[in-house]
């Protein structure tokens, strides 16, 4: 009897752990905005850990990520499984449509509240802010926002467009919702001959040449190319920073959503954490150290963000910065 019942045990523990091996199995379609370095780097180390899962992805900037995504959508055969892009916002509109699956059993435990979404439909995998670039030769060292609109740097800032921006978009949605000045801060800004057009590395490139004196910029650019010699300096401001989480999540059309959980588990893991370190991120989880040329973790201030509000605030976002500097 002992044994028919030991044999009954085994036998039921097989099949209750059946799940976990079909979520190490088949195939699985990533699409991404990572740089193809960073997605491949993510890929094998998922699969050195699930090596029964077969997977592919498709690279490319979140917008046309996003609208390859919405075309095989509207055709009714959407491709992907998972989603690792830029921005929460752009996940909000992809949530409200009702386009996302939810992975209820997604161990947040050591994460702080306010990072991943609430109905654990996406979740933030990095911390990229955006702060303050300045060249070396600049007499003023900006350290707060509002140097920026001193006499100083008239003529001088540069910043990406939230016009043609996601990230930019979050980071003036961010500042406008927690600066004292709001709206009026950008509207200083144009007062003071502030140039608001180009991406990340343009302004990159317009500060390290000594083109404009100061800029607005993620912070892993200016803090690498510093590490490589560039005359530039990068600052959290002290009212702090805005930041895009490159988050991740699941498509309701999933063929494979069990893999995908895995992906998602993988890349909320301190192993998957600590992968985003290596490729020279601030990893989301708060026990990862950051890479080198970073203040300790505590010296960085995030501005409160709501994903939701700013996705309903969009359009009256981009018509207002529209109305400043166009």
């Amino acid at each position: 009897m002992q044994r028919k019942a030991l044999s009954a045990f085994i036998l039921a523990a097989g099949l209750a752990a059946a799940p976990q091996v079909l979520a190490a199995e088949g195939k699985l379609v990533l699409y991404t905005s990572q740089p193809n370095t960073d997605a491949q780097q993510t890929i094998d180390a998922f699969k050195a850990k699930y090596p029964k899962v077969e997977v592919s992805f498709v690279r490319d900037g979140t917008p046309r990520v996003m609208a390859k995504l919405k075309a095989e959508l509207e055709a009714g055969a959407p491709q992907a499984d998972v989603l690792l892009i830029a921005d929460a916002v752009t996940m909000e509109g992809l949530k409200k449509d009702g386009r996302l699956l939810a992975h209820d059993k997604a161990d947040l435990g050591t994460y702080p509240a306010g990072i991943h979404d609430p109905q654990k439909m996406w979740f933030a995998t990095k911390l990229i802010t955006t702060g303050i670039v300045y060249n070396t030769k600049a007499t003023m060292k900006p350290a707060s926002w509002t140097d920026l609109v001193k006499p100083e740097a008239k003529n001088q800032l540069a910043m990406p467009s939230p016009l043609n921006s996601g990230a930019a978009l979050i980071h003036t949605i961010t500042l406008a919702s927690n600066l004292r000045d709001g709206w009026g801060f950008y509207e200083k800004l144009k007062e003071n001959g502030t140039l608001a057009a180009g991406a990340n590395g343009d302004i990159l490139r317009q500060v390290a040449t000594g083109e404009k004196l100061y800029g607005m910029i993620v912070d892993f650019m200016p803090i690498r190319e510093k590490a490589k010699g560039a005359p530039v300096e990068f600052v959290f401001p002290s009212e702090g920073v805005s930041a895009v989480s490159e988050p991740v999540a699941i498509l309701k059309t999933s063929k494979n959503p069990e893999a995908a959980k895995a992906f998602i588990d993988f890349l909320l893991s301190k192993e998957g954490q600590e992968l985003a370190l290596k490729q020279g991120y601030v990893a989301a989880h708060p026990d990862v150290a950051l890479p080198a040329g970073y203040p300790a973790r505590s010296a960085i201030k995030l501005m409160a963000f709501d994903a939701a509000k700013a996705l309903a605030d969009e359009t009256a976002a981009r018509k207002r910065f529209g109305s400043i500097f166009e």
